[in-house]
């Protein structure tokens, strides 16, 4: 069997505009649904140990739902993924400031970042996946940010069940970019994820003070629940006693990966559901990962079919760290004119 890829209608924006829906399929039998609205992982059902499917995504049903509070559910992010301190940094000896959505400070490119954006999509099959290109012109001036940036991200569908995004991006002028995917994932397919094993290939965390700002210099994991170097529950330490998870309400915090090289496409994290035998690794070529423990999700959120509850799903977004426009020591997230900004992630399903 062939990996296969069919459309869609997803609905009409509030401009007017159709949103389309593409099914991926792979020869095992596994399906992606991605929007070209915000490019969001609408739907991505995994076999379990006995081989039956089920939706391990949080999303909505309708491009309603994305285009309101949107929670971020499977969208593509964009400028920036993660905070940036008061919406404010300086380049170039230029000073720039970007929309507020988070409080006092920038969250995932801005209230009208990629997430809510319309991408202009194709489709393409090889021997062993089935594959949808996105493409987007975020203009200069894009909620604060310099620079007129053309982006693609290249979601692929492989028949060893990893659904893997490749991002690519050109500048006209100098301007940060940090881009990734905020899927929530719960590989039980309802519930809770608190009994889901993970692991970090981690030994230290940007600790953060208020509006989860990373303060400091990057700090050892060990002694602390954030070491993940072997495999915890996630709700193991949740509920200690500890000033960083006090500020993230649990989880909620950027992990320094440990890298054999830069730029290495490796395992970041593992996540093994003992119940249905599914395991999720997520691969990277970035020096970070965000784990967001679902703190909070409530009752009121809701979409095909289900409720999503407090910490029904957890996210691991793979990133450059947060508010690093504004700190010389973190790696650079700045592209400037004639470089390219490229980076893999992946998420690779198995079964234990």
């Amino acid at each position: 069997m062939q990996a296969t890829i069919t459309e869609s209608p997803f609905g009409t924006l509030p401009d007017g505009r159709e949103a389309t829906l593409y099914t991926l399929t792979n020869a095992n039998g596994m399906v992606a649904k991605i929007s070209n609205l915000g490019g969001v992982i609408a739907e991505l059902h995994v076999p379990d140990r006995d081989g039956l499917l089920a939706d391990v995504c949080h999303g909505y049903d309708n491009v309603a739902a994305y285009t309101g509070q949107s929670n971020y559910f499977g969208a593509l992010i964009g400028r920036y993924g993660n905070r940036i301190a008061n919406g404010r940094f300086t380049l170039d000896g230029v000073d720039y400031q970007l929309d507020l959505n988070d409080g006092a400070n920038h969250l995932h490119g801005g209230t009208n970042g990629f997430h809510r954006q319309l991408w202009d999509a194709e489709t393409f099959n090889t021997p062993k996946s089935a594959g949808l290109i996105l493409s987007y012109v975020s203009p200069d001036g894009d909620q604060g940010y310099p620079g007129s940036v053309e982006v693609t991200a290249i979601y692929e569908l492989r028949n060893d069940n990893e659904l893997r995004i490749a991002f690519h991006a050109v500048a006209d002028k100098a301007t940060p970019i940090n881009l990734t995917n905020h899927a929530y994932f719960n590989l039980a397919g309802q519930g809770d994820i608190l009994g889901h094993e993970l692991t970090i290939v981690a030994d230290a965390y940007t600790e953060v003070g208020k509006g989860l700002i990373p303060v400091g210099a990057p700090a050892s994991v060990q002694g602390t629940p954030f070491d993940f170097r072997v495999p915890h529950t996630i709700g193991e330490r949740i509920g200690q006693k500890d000033a960083q998870l006090d500020f993230g309400s649990g989880y909620d915090h950027n992990f320094v990966l440990n890298k054999s090289a830069e730029k290495a496409l490796e395992v970041a994290a593992r996540v093994v559901d003992p119940v249905s035998g599914r395991v999720l690794e997520v691969l990277s070529q970035e020096p970070g990962i965000q784990f967001y423990s679902g703190n909070f999700l409530d009752d009121s959120i809701s979409g095909k079919g289900r409720i999503y509850g407090y910490r029904s799903g957890f996210c691991l977004e793979p990133q450059h760290f947060p508010d690093s426009p504004n700190r010389p020591d973190f790696p650079s997230t700045i592209l400037r004119p004639n470089e390219e900004y490229s980076t893999v992630m992946a998420y690779r399903f198995s079964v234990a």
